[in-house]
């Protein structure tokens, strides 16, 4: 479904991703790993055909994502990013339609029944139902992450980017978002998901993409990229991995901080 080609990414002039090669199939959960500044933000709008690409090419479908235009990419591709976008008078639930968007003309907005589904599936989605009629300038930084989640679901596309979604959230609610993504995904949706915590990574992304060095380091499951060697090269501070009984036998990894 998307496939990096020879991806070389510029930011401020510098090259900050070279010759990137990857390929992401249908109803995969992919997480990028790597410190801050690695590129996993910049990567992810380039897939959402938002950042220029300095070489390379990126296709989604087989179709190149930057010259699609930008409603149909719309309806492909939803970019869920955690940027602080004021939104104070608005009511919850009227930020979650803002998703809907894409499936009207630009002189067409009255809402439809199935805008309205989408909306409150969404919302149920990430366990908002009683906020819907809040306002968005009353919510805790949280509570305004899970209502871009929400904006990203209502957008009903194939593909779901997301920066960091997991931001914010305390531990029950991460792995709350996390299990539903995991869930999508069996229902056939394909994400591409930025995360910090590599645990979070290993117990629910099928494969890591490991950021380092200017460079894809390792794009494979989880147990093959949590090595001491390449955490150390991607993150510069030595690790120590350990097994631990944790939902589908997954490995844990801890900074070593003995000599």
């Amino acid at each position: 479904m998307i496939e990096l080609r020879g991806v070389t990414l510029d930011v401020g002039g510098r090259a900050l991703l070279r010759d990137i090669e990857a390929r992401v199939a249908t109803g995969e959960f992919v997480a990028l790993l790597g410190r801050n500044g690695a590129g996993k933000t910049t990567l992810l709008r380039a897939i959402a055909g938002l950042h220029r690409l300095r070489l390379g090419a990126i296709s989604v479908d087989g179709a190149p994502s930057a010259q699609l235009p930008a409603l149909d990419r719309a309806k492909r591709i939803a970019f869920v990013t955690g940027d602080e976008i004021f939104l104070e008078s608005l009511l919850v639930r009227d930020v979650v339609s803002i998703g809907r968007f894409p499936h009207h003309r630009w002189w067409q907005w009255n809402a439809a029944p199935d805008d309205d589904a989408a909306v409150d599936s969404a919302l149920a989605a990430v366990r908002l139902e009683a906020f819907a009629q809040r306002l968005f300038s009353t919510l805790s930084a949280g509570e305004r992450q899970r209502v871009w989640i929400a904006l990203g679901l209502a957008q009903e596309t194939p593909i779901l980017l997301l920066d960091e979604p997991t931001s914010h959230l305390d531990v029950g609610v991460a792995h709350e978002i996390l299990a539903l993504l995991r869930r999508l995904t069996r229902e056939g949706k394909t994400v591409v998901c930025a995360l910090h915590d590599i645990n979070e990574a290993a117990c629910y992304a099928d494969r890591i993409a490991l950021l380092g060095d200017g460079a894809l380091l390792a794009l494979a499951p989880p147990d093959a990229v949590l090595t001491e060697p390449l955490l150390q090269r991607a993150y510069g501070i030595a690790f120590a991995r350990r097994s631990a009984l944790l939902p589908d036998s997954v490995l844990v990894t801890r900074p070593h901080v003995g000599t």
